[in-house]
Formats: C-alpha cells, structure tokens, sequence
C-alpha cells in the first residue's frame, strides 16, 4: 500500500513538474537587451555574430546625424552585458555593414567609410584592427563557414566574391545577376542567394562551377538569405516581386525550399514584409524566420487596411509559431531584423534598428532563450 503511495505521489509529482515546463515554454518570448549607455544618439546595427553564450559581437555605425554619417560601431557580448569595444587606430567615419567568425581569434567585420572607401576589420582575441581590404572592391558582406571565410562585394560595379585561402584574398566566379547572401558549408559547397533578371536566384557551388535555379520569376523578386541544411532540404528568403503600383506599395515576402527536387514557395502567416533573416537550432535545422517590415490584411472593412505582422516565425519541421518583438519605451518598431544563433544553444539575437522620435532610429537588440 505504502508503494502505491509513493508511486501515485511520483506521478502527480512529475506531472506537475511537466505542466509547469510546458506553461514556461509556452511563455517564452523575445526580449529587448538594453545597449551600453556609452553609444550615443543615432545609432544603428546592421549585423550580428555568436560563438557562444559568453562571446557575441555586433556591428553598426553611432552618432549618425542628418547629414553626418557616423563611427563605426562594434559592440561585445560578454554572457552578462553589451559592452562597446574600442577601435584604436580607426578614426574614419562611415559604418560597419557586417561581421562574421571562424574562432574568437578570427573575427571579421567590413565596413565603408563616407566617401564610399571599403575597410575591413579584423579582431586577433585581443584588439581590432585595419586589415587591407582587397584592391578595387566595395565590400558589402563577410560570410563564415566550414572554417571558410568569403567577401561579397563589387568591383567597378561587377559583382565579385572572395575566398580567403590563408594568405590572402581570391576571387571565386560568381554566379550570373547580384549575389545578396551566401552560406558557406566548405570551399566547395556553398550556396548564394540573390537576383537576376529573370527573377529571385538561388545557385550553388561546387568548387568548380555554380549550378543556378531561379526560384521564383516574378518581376523584382529576390532572396538575400540562404540556409542549406541537406542536399534535400535549402531555404531562402527574401521578397516576392511586384508589377507597378505607387511608390512604397507594401510586397509580399519570399520563402522558398529545396526538396531535393524542386524548389516550392512556403506560405508564411503574414501579408508583406521582407525575410530578412534564416537561421539554424541546434540540429542545424531551420528554426528561426525573421520579416522586416511585417504587416497583414485587418478585418474587412479596417482602417488602416493593414495591421503588424509577426516579426519573428518559429519553424517546429511542420509549422510555423508566430512572435512580435516586445514594446520598447521611447521607440517604435525595427526596421530591420538579423538573427545570430548562439551555437549549442537555443539562444538567438536578433540586431537592427528602430524608430524613434521625430525621424531619429536606436540601436535595437532582443534575444530569445
């Protein structure tokens, strides 16, 4: 009798115990982590990069006014805080565009000045410092990956991109139209995302060649993100096109997958927007879709027509779960999301910036888990 008891006691215990960590799974929510009182007024980040719970860094540019372009800005995660980091030696102004890391000793970040000059940063595990930007090339993004690390950027207004062998820089052919975005499984598996002519592209490389699909041939449809996960399963994200209509017609967003077969668009829960951001968990999996500028159709007969949109979408293998960025006091939403998963764990930053008063923007970062 007594054993029965216990037994029953042990049940209703561990049936407690998951309810309640099902009701705070369920209450899970993305949250603002506040930047370091040190960045001033007008400040903005465009990009972030995690290597782990205690180390994240991202990058932007601070005290940008109406006509004044700003510093570049990098800011460090240290497991507790955000916490700027000096720049000794850089003392141009412009803005960091984005970075990305192979190990704490190999972060890079590339940037442009304000009269349009390519920089490129790179942090040892001790300072940041100037490295030489490849000769002739506007630099736009760094992409890490597979122990590989590649530029985007534009030479003479011709799309290049560049693989870092260990010495220095070389250039890789790239694929017909703009390259946006690119995941970086090893020198030789790596897919791009972006546009041509003909529509939204999305191409992959072998180390020999790239093979091209267009993924969607609507006018001015485009992909700016990437995520291959198998052979048979690669996402991207970006925008749907559109045929005329007055100037800031809201478009619809973009997602689209590789079966391994064909490439199908996925119906996402909201209207218009841009995917700004995809992201793997822990698996690799996608788990995480991020849309910029989110809105849906109200109710019949609404005014305004249109209603916020969910900024963030959880992806479970079946469906998707959606999530709006909290209110923070003083500001308005972002207007731009990039996320940065934290590796090993189901942490995820999301970095940008949003509206503030009377056209002015702040820095924004949330971070979910």
């Amino acid at each position: 009798m007594v054993r029965r008891l216990l037994v029953a006691a042990l049940a209703v215990a561990m049936a407690i115990v998951t309810i309640m960590s099902s009701a705070a799974a369920e209450t899970l929510s993305w949250q603002h982590v506040p930047v370091p009182a040190q960045v001033r007024p007008q400040a903005g980040l465009n990009e972030a990069v995690a290597l782990g719970p205690d180390r994240a860094w991202a990058v932007g540019a601070d005290a940008v006014g109406r006509e004044a372009p700003g510093f570049p800005l990098v800011l460090r995660w240290t497991g507790t805080v955000w916490q700027r980091q000096s720049l000794p030696g850089i003392g141009w102004q412009g803005e960091l565009l984005s970075v990305a890391a192979t190990s704490p000793t190999a972060v890079w970040a590339v940037g442009r000045d304000s009269a349009g000059g390519a920089h490129l940063l790179r942090f040892d595990g001790k300072a940041w410092s100037e490295s030489p930007p490849p000769r002739g090339v506007v630099l736009t993004k760094v992409v890490a990956g597979g122990g590989e690390t590649w530029l985007i950027g534009s030479r003479d207004g011709t799309q290049v991109l560049l693989r870092r062998d260990g010495h220095g820089w070389q250039d890789v052919p790239a694929p017909p139209g703009a390259v946006y975005g690119l995941h970086v499984l090893a020198a030789d598996d790596v897919w791009a995302a972006g546009a041509t002519g003909s529509g939204a592209a999305v191409s992959h490389w072998n180390g020999q060649a790239w093979q091209q699909t267009i993924v969607d041939g609507f006018p001015r449809s485009a992909v700016g993100s990437v995520l291959a996960v198998s052979p048979t399963e690669v996402w991207a994200g970006g925008t749907a096109g559109f045929i005329g209509g007055p100037p800031g017609r809201p478009i619809p967003p973009l997602l689209v997958r590789w079966d391994g077969q064909a490439w199908n668009r996925v119906t996402v829960p909201t209207d218009f927007g841009s995917i700004s951001s995809l992201t793997p968990g822990t698996s690799g999996a996608l788990a995480w879709v991020a849309v910029a500028g989110s809105q849906k159709w109200g109710p019949p007969g609404s005014s305004p027509p249109l209603v916020p949109g969910p900024d963030f979408l959880a992806w479970n293998g079946q469906s998707f779960t959606e999530y709006s960025e909290p209110a923070v006091a003083g500001e308005g939403d972002s207007r731009m999301l990039r996320l940065a998963p934290v590796p090993g764990t189901a942490t995820v930053w999301s970095v940008g910036r949003a509206d503030g008063p009377e056209g002015t923007f702040a820095p924004r970062i949330l971070r979910f888990g």
